[in-house]
């Protein structure tokens, strides 16, 4: 009895140079795609903070030329001692007026938990018209508006970093690279110098009264704060 061979009918064989190649380049494209996606929304993103920035600040600056107050601080009587203001105030919580002291009493641990004249100040620039948002929103956390990398939009009058003096505009949760945008397109872009300074942390990390960060690291998050 004679055992035949077995002989495979298929041949195998591997990817050819040319081919591998293509699906290299194939890969590079897609991964190329990919970066520069999500570098067009980091710009955007950017961009947005900065609108944000300068628009909230010409809205408070609006406000006391209008009405000779600083947001926030404004304690113009009560709901009821409203003269010649618009039908939006009516509408605010009862608690929405400042001690009219010409100072925001705001200190840097509240600046992202919507209290006293931090949060006034928003509500009070919405009773207004010059920002956008319900003046009727209860005082709390919500009445913080949300920025464009996740976090929070607060006001502190306290002293940041040391020597940071006047009313501050902060945003939390901010990347390490828009940091670095933010800061060069408004200020100097050295977190610890200026009008636009910086500390580590991420979430809602309260702006710090004393220490800066000595320089931005892509890899984290910061907390921002630009003196109006």
């Amino acid at each position: 009895m004679k055992i035949g061979k077995i002989q495979k009918t298929t041949k195998e064989r591997g990817f050819t140079l040319i081919e591998i190649a293509i699906v290299l380049v194939i890969i590079g494209l897609l991964l190329g795609g990919v970066l520069q996606g999500q570098q067009l929304i980091e710009n955007s993103r950017v961009k947005s903070a900065t609108n944000d920035i300068n628009g909230i600040a010409a809205a408070a600056f609006s406000y006391q030329d209008r009405y000779g107050r600083l947001p926030g601080d404004d304690g113009n009587g009560a709901l009821t001692n409203l003269t010649g203001r618009g039908g939006a105030w009516a509408n605010i919580p009862v608690t929405a007026f400042g001690d009219s002291n010409g100072i925001l009493d705001a200190n840097a641990a509240s600046t992202f938990l919507g209290t006293g004249e931090g949060a006034f100040f928003f509500t009070q620039l919405r009773a207004a018209g010059f920002i956008t948002g319900d003046p009727a929103t209860a005082i709390g956390p919500a009445v913080l508006p949300q920025n464009p990398f996740g976090g929070l939009i607060g006001v502190t009058g306290e002293t940041l970093y040391t020597n940071m003096n006047g009313t501050k505009l902060c945003m939390s949760n901010v990347t390490g690279s828009a940091g670095i945008a933010l800061d060069t397109q408004l200020d100097d872009g050295k977190p610890n110098s200026g009008r636009f300074r910086a500390n580590v942390g991420g979430g809602s990390t309260a702006p710090d009264a004393t220490t800066a960060a000595t320089a931005y690291d892509e890899n984290l998050a910061y907390t921002v704060c630009f003196r109006l």
